[in-house]
């Protein structure tokens, strides 16, 4: 856990845990099995992860919610990338979620389902075991279904940066970090960067 150093900040963990760097982990997180964060991510107020067969592996700057609940699925692990946001009680269970896509509040994502890179699924959806969500997708409904094509990698990125921000001020015990012009500075410094990088990466696209 943690490679034998100290859990920060709080949270209960099992011995098959491994966390580097986080960003936050709320006093009330709960982590069981094998889990492996990578580094900056944050856990807020009573968000659960359990592993008791296969693996969840969660990437970098990810930001759980409060109340998220991260399981495995029957014989398939979880995966979920770097960038992501899993908002207030949003289930993922045994699916994969890719990068820069945030899974919005009260939502569920099933055993076997794919959720590309850009994507957003929104509040209380449902995405249905073994589910293909193509890469920049808006996802809404029960089951869910791909209402329209557009790339949210500005507003998830940012999403998530906004959040590691917030993680950094309650590590500190501020929890009025989204206000005062030193926030306002970085978030206008921070979105300058995301749109230079979406040209970049995104040379044919329109912001």
């Amino acid at each position: 856990m943690n490679d034998g150093s100290e859990v920060p900040q709080g949270g209960s963990f099992g011995p098959a845990v491994h966390i580097e760097a986080p960003a936050y982990i709320d006093p009330t997180a709960r982590l069981y099995g094998k889990i492996s964060l990578a580094p900056d991510c944050s856990m807020f107020p009573y968000a659960v992860i359990r592993a008791e067969s296969q693996e969840v592996r969660i990437g970098r700057y990810v930001n759980m919610q409060d109340h998220v609940v991260i399981h495995v699925g029957a014989g398939m692990g979880t995966h979920i990338g770097d960038y992501c946001s899993i908002t207030h009680r949003a289930t993922v269970h045994g699916a994969r979620i890719g990068e820069n896509s945030l899974v919005g509040i009260n939502a569920t994502v099933m055993d076997g389902a794919v959720v590309g890179e850009n994507c957003v699924i929104g509040a209380h959806c449902v995405i249905p075991e073994g589910t293909k969500i193509p890469d920049n997708s808006v996802v809404l409904g029960v089951p869910g279904k791909v209402i329209k094509t557009r790339n949210n990698f500005i507003a998830n990125r940012r999403n998530a940066m906004i959040y590691h921000w917030n993680a950094l001020a309650f590590a500190r015990g501020d929890h009025r970090g989204w206000e005062g012009d030193d926030y306002q500075d970085w978030f206008n410094g921070m979105q300058a960067d995301l749109e230079r990088e979406f040209r970049d990466r995104y040379p044919e696209a329109i912001l």
